[in-house]
C-alpha cells in the first residue's frame, strides 16, 4: 500500500467534504476497520476533526495497528473475535453506527454459504439491536449491489427493483443475506424509529486496496504494472459502474446524515457504466497497450453469475453528493497505489 496516496486522499476528502460541521465532537462506531471501505472511512474521519471519536471492534488488533499508522493513537481498537458476542456485552453510547464488516470473498461464499448468510444477518440484527436501546442518532449498513441479482437488460436500476437470485447455489449466500439484512434495517427503521439507513456500494476501488486483493479491478491493474496478458476467466459480460473509495465514504456520510430511515441508495459513478471485457481493454489502451486480453474460461472458479447492473444514482444525487472521480483517474490512482 502507498502510505503517501492513502493521507494525501483522506486530506483531500476533508478538504472538500461539506457536511464536516455535522460531524465535530461525533462519536462513531465503525465495522469491518481493516476492509477497504471501512479504513478509507476510519482515515477520512480521522481526517475531518480532532474531536471525532472512532471505534473499531477487529479481528486481529495488530492488524488494525498497522494499518492506520502514526493514527492508531486516535483510535478505540478492540478486540471482537466474535461481533455478535462483543456488541451483546457492549453497553455505551454511540453517535453513529457505521457496518461495513462482511465476507468479501467468492470461494468462501461458495465453501461456507451458511457462514456468509448468517454472519451478514446476526451482526446486522444485533447492531441495530443495540442501536434501537441506546438511542443511536444514525446508523448505515454498507450492502452491496449484489443485493439485485441478476438483471439482464441495460435500464437504469433504482433501488426499487429487483433481479432473479438462484436460492439453490451457494453463492447467493452473499446477496441473499445483503436482501436479508437490508429488510432487517428497514423493519427497525418502521417498528422502532431506529435510524437506519442503506448505502447499497458498486465495486469501489481506490488507493488503499491491498496488494493481494484478488478482485478483479486489482488483478488488472497488477497485469498493468507487470506488463502480463488480462486474462478473462468468464467472457467478461457481466457490466456495472464503479466508485471511487472517498467517493463511497462521501455518499454514505450523505447518507447518515440527510438520508431517509428505512431507505436504501445506490452508490455509484453512473459515467463509468462498462463490461468486465471493455475495461480490460481500456486498461490496456490508456495505461499499456502492450498488454492484451485474452479469455481462458473457468467456470468452477465461484465468480457471481452474469448481469447488467446500470445503477441509477438519483435518489443519492438529489441529497446533494457528487462523484468526484471517473475511471481513468480511478485506475491512475490504484495503479500508482500498488
Amino acid at each position: 500500500m502507498n502510505h503517501d496516496l492513502v493521507k494525501e486522499d483522506a486530506i483531500r476528502f476533508a478538504e472538500n467534504f461539506p457536511l464536516k460541521e455535522d460531524l465535530r465532537g461525533k462519536r462513531f462506531c465503525i465495522t469491518g476497520a481493516t476492509g477497504l471501505i471501512g479504513s478509507t472511512l476510519t482515515r477520512c474521519l480521522l481526517a475531518l476533526s480532532d474531536d471525532i471519536k472512532v471505534t473499531l471492534p477487529v479481528r486481529n488488533p495488530q492488524k488494525a495497528e498497522a494499518l492506520f499508522g502514526l493514527d492508531v493513537s486516535r483510535l478505540d481498537i478492540r478486540l471482537a473475535d466474535d461481533l455478535v458476542e462483543w456488541t451483546k456485552k457492549l453497553d455505551e453510547y454511540f453517535d453513529f453506527i457505521i457496518h461495513c464488516a462482511s465476507p468479501t470473498s467468492g470461494a468462501f461464499m461458495c465453501e461456507h454459504p451458511l457462514e456468509t448468510y448468517d454472519f451478514t444477518y446476526q451482526t446486522t440484527l444485533h447492531l441495530l439491536k443495540f442501536a434501537k436501546e441506546h438511542d443511536v442518532k444514525g446508523f448505515v449498513y454498507v450492502s452491496s449491489l449484489e443485493y439485485y441479482g441478476q438483471i439482464f437488460n441495460e435500464d437504469k436500476v433504482t433501488e426499487d427493483m429487483q433481479g432473479y437470485i438462484d436460492a439453490t447455489s451457494p453463492r447467493s449466500s452473499y446477496p441473499l443475506a445483503k436482501r436479508a439484512a437490508e429488510y432487517l434495517c428497514t423493519a427497525f427503521a418502521k417498528e422502532y424509529g431506529v435510524p437506519a439507513k442503506i448505502a447499497r456500494l458498486t465495486q469501489t476501488f481506490g488507493a488503499g486496496v491491498a496488494k493481494d486483493d484478488n478482485r478483479v479491478f486489482a488483478q488488472f491493474a497488477r497485469s498493468i504494472i507487470s506488463g502480463n496478458d488480462i486474462v478473462l476467466h468468464t467472457k467478461g459480460e457481466s457490466s456495472k459502474p464503479y466508485c471511487y473509495t472517498t467517493d463511497a465514504v462521501s455518499a454514505i456520510l450523505y447518507i447518515l446524515l440527510q438520508g431517509k430511515d428505512g431507505e436504501a441508495y445506490n452508490v455509484a459513478n453512473e459515467s463509468t457504466y462498462i463490461s468486465i471485457r471493455d475495461m480490460a481493454q481500456f486498461l490496456c489502451d490508456n495505461f499499456n497497450p502492450s498488454v492484451n486480453v485474452r479469455i481462458e474460461e473457468h467456470p468452477e472458479m465461484g465468480y457471481a453469475p452474469v448481469t447488467k447492473l446500470n445503477l441509477s444514482t438519483v435518489k443519492l444525487r438529489e441529497l446533494g453528493w457528487t462523484p468526484r472521480y471517473g475511471l481513468k483517474e480511478m485506475f491512475d490512482v490504484l495503479i500508482k497505489s500498488l
